[in-house]
C-alpha cells in the first residue's frame, strides 16, 4: 500500500488561516488533497496535524467530508501516523504550503522507488522543480529502521524522512529531476502575495484541467507577465 501523508497546521504568521483560505471555492488543503488523491500510485492519502486548539478548524473540515486526519503533538507524530495508517509499503511526504504539487511527481517518485528499490527518493536534494514542488518517498522499512536509528535529541530536531535524506550510504537513495532547472521559482503559499498568484493559476487553468502539471502552470506564465512576476 502506498500512503500520502499530507503534513499541515495552522499557517505561517503572514498567513494564519492559508489551509482555509479560498481556493477556487474551495479551501486551499481540500484543493491539497484533492490533487494527491489524483496520484495513480495513492492507495490512501492522510493529512496529519496537531493536537492544538488552532488546528481544531483544519481537522474538523477534512473530517466532516470523510478525509483521514491523524493529530498528535510528540516528537515522534509521523512515525506514529505511518503506524497508524497500518500495512504501508512506500509512504509519501507532502507539505502543506504546496497547492501546486503535481500528481505526476508523486506518480514518478513511487515508481523509481518501487524500480530501483531505493530507501529514499527525493527531488529535494538536487533541486530542479519550484519550491512547492516538493516530494519525498522512502520505504516504510527504511523509515522504522530510521526512527529506530534516531536518539532523543535527533528525533526533537528532526524527523525520519530527514534523517533519511541526509544518509544516503546506509539508505540507498533516487533523484528525480526536471527537464530543465526551474528551481530558483516559489509556487509556495506564505504570504498574501503568495496566495494572490495561487488564486490567479487556479482561476486560469483548474476548471478546464484540475489535474493541472508544472509543464502547464509554466506555459500560463510565459504569457501572463501579471503572474509570472509573482512566481520568481
Amino acid at each position: 500500500m502506498i500512503v500520502a501523508i499530507l503534513q499541515a497546521r495552522a499557517g505561517v504568521p503572514d498567513l494564519p488561516d492559508r489551509a482555509l483560505a479560498p481556493l477556487r471555492g474551495q479551501p486551499l488543503i481540500w484543493r491539497q488533497v484533492e490533487r494527491i488523491r489524483m496520484a495513480r500510485s495513492v492507495d490512501r492519502v492522510i493529512v496529519a496535524t496537531s493536537t492544538r486548539p488552532v488546528d481544531d478548524p483544519l481537522a474538523t473540515l477534512l473530517i466532516s467530508r470523510g478525509q483521514a486526519v491523524f493529530r498528535d503533538d510528540s516528537e515522534h507524530r509521523f512515525m506514529r501516523c505511518v503506524e497508524a495508517a497500518g500495512g504501508a509499503e512506500i509512504v509519501v511526504r507532502l507539505k502543506a504550503d504546496s497547492p501546486f504539487i503535481d500528481p505526476a511527481l508523486i506518480d514518478e517518485a513511487v515508481a523509481t522507488a518501487r524500480s530501483t528499490r531505493a530507501a529514499y527518493v527525493s527531488n529535494i536534494r538536487e533541486p530542479t522543480y519550484p519550491k512547492g514542488l516538493e516530494v519525498e518517498a522512502a520505504s516504510a522499512h527504511a523509515l522504522g529502521r530510521a526512527a529506530s536509528g534516531m536518539d532523543a535529541e535527533a528525533a526533537a530536531e528532526s524527523s525520519p524522512m530527514r534523517w533519511l535524506r541526509t544518509r544516503p550510504a546506509p539508505f540507498p537513495q533516487e533523484t528525480i529531476r526536471a527537464p530543465r532547472n526551474w528551481s530558483e521559482m516559489d509556487w509556495r503559499v506564505r504570504t498574501p502575495a503568495d496566495l494572490a498568484f495561487a488564486r490567479g493559476v487556479y482561476d486560469a487553468m483548474h476548471d478546464a484541467d484540475p489535474g493541472f502539471g508544472v509543464q502547464t502552470v509554466l506555459a500560463l506564465l510565459g504569457g501572463r507577465q501579471d503572474l509570472a512576476r509573482w512566481a520568481a
